[in-house]
């Protein structure tokens, strides 16, 4: 299987904040850009993580595999997603979501990802662990079943541009 970029996230608001019960806070914009820029060290242009003290989690990646997992570890028995709509991946607010590539993988390497503009280096420390508002998004039960199926943080390396669409991953290293 190809490697794609099937989304991009990017949110200038925290948008999971508070309580789970309280629901998700209203934004008023295009969280899902076809292209974006990256920033070495600093994270993705326009991201609420962008230039912060986080810039070693700056840019999270999950494949989308773990969410049509998901979809059928939690919703297999018919009970979600109401009205049988496929899972979003883009609910994990997870930054790039990717199919074709084990991205749970990666955590703890570094490499390099081309979506066509070029290469960039990441650095991969951690786990991106899923928090509690995925039993809001997805169904009860999702938190606990994304444990270890999260995705990955990573901090660039390299300034550049991804953007929806095929894309590689090469020169991967411990």
């Amino acid at each position: 299987m190809e490697l794609t970029i099937v989304s991009l996230v990017v949110s200038p608001v925290h948008r999971y904040e508070g309580r789970p019960s309280d629901g998700v806070l209203p934004h008023d914009g295009d969280e899902s850009p076809s292209t974006v820029d990256v920033r070495a060290h600093r994270g993705i242009v326009g991201d609420r993580y962008f230039g912060s003290r986080h810039a070693r989690a700056a840019v999270t990646l999950i494949a989308a595999e773990q969410i049509d997992w998901l979809e059928q570890e939690i919703a297999g028995d018919g009970l979600f997603p109401v009205a049988g709509t496929p899972f979003d991946p883009v609910l994990a607010r997870r930054n790039v979501v990717t199919r074709g590539l084990d991205v749970d993988a990666l955590v703890r390497t570094t490499f390099t990802l081309d979506a066509g503009h070029g290469p960039i280096r990441f650095r991969s420390q951690t786990a991106a662990s899923p928090c509690a508002w995925m039993n809001e998004v997805y169904g009860p039960g999702a938190h606990r079943a994304l444990r270890g199926r999260g995705g990955i943080r990573c901090e660039p390396l390299d300034d550049g541009r991804i953007s929806v669409g095929p894309a590689t991953v090469t020169d991967i290293s411990s």
